[in-house]
């Protein structure tokens, strides 16, 4: 080969699936991780989401985060005014009662069949989240405990083996995590004390117990947020 002659470079031949496979995990990875912010009280109802901020904080392009609130969107977690306005939801009344009700039954399931599996190992899970959420109440960090009471929550379903009713439950707890969070201060204690006979239905293994135990969790610890909602439905008749 002549030396003055530049060498062939062979064109860079694409591997097949690897992009795809890449953006799938990608809009997965992007996708739990609103969901958890979600879940956890880090955005709050009415907040606006705007995709590129969203994209810059996370490191990665505006695709898989369009994707992801597009999800979202699908599953009414998100409200989808136009790509550049983006909303977390404030729930009305109406909305929140029939969460409420799902949560109760739903939860309530997963309570139950929790009794009749749970290992030591996850009774100490139990406690242990319960304790941390104690000590974050007391120092006043919320977000930490608004995020314990949510693995709490969750870690029922985990524990009963019920992978699809984990499922079912996470978009549910995405919609009402930013309502929680708005008000669990003011909730204080009312918000995890019913956890303790949850807790105790379980050690005995009284499935019957344990889903009542949830019932009134619900019931008791979302008080707070039903007074609120009960305002807020009120305040239009007042406006006229």
């Amino acid at each position: 080969m002549d030396s003055t002659t530049p060498p062939t470079i062979d064109k860079p031949r694409p591997v097949p699936g690897l992009d795809a496979i890449d953006h799938e995990n990608l809009g997965d990875i992007v996708y739990a991780k609103l969901g958890a912010a979600l879940m956890e009280g880090a955005l709050r109802p009415g907040e606006r989401l705007r995709i590129r901020d969203l994209a810059q904080q996370m490191g990665t392009s505006v695709t898989p985060v369009r994707d992801a609130i597009l999800r979202l969107v699908q599953e009414q977690v998100l409200i989808l005014r136009s790509l550049r306005d983006i909303r977390v939801p404030s729930l009305t009344l109406a909305q929140y009662l029939e969460i409420r009700d799902i949560r109760i039954e739903l939860e309530g399931l997963a309570a139950e069949r929790a009794a009749a599996r749970a290992t030591p190992k996850e009774l100490k899970l139990l406690e242990r989240l319960i304790r941390q959420n104690e000590t974050a109440i007391r120092r006043g960090d919320t977000a930490a405990a608004i995020a314990l009471n949510e693995q709490f929550h969750l870690a029922l379903p985990a524990i009963a083996g019920l992978p699809t009713l984990a499922g079912i439950l996470k978009p549910l707890w995405m919609r009402m995590g930013p309502l929680i969070s708005e008000l669990y201060e003011a909730g204080g204690r009312s918000m995890i004390e019913h956890h303790y006979p949850v807790l105790e239905a379980i050690r005995a293994g009284d499935g019957p117990a344990a889903r009542r135990g949830i019932a009134q969790d619900i019931l008791k610890g979302g008080e707070v947020i039903l007074r609120h909602k009960l305002l807020e439905a009120e305040e239009p008749a007042h406006d006229q």
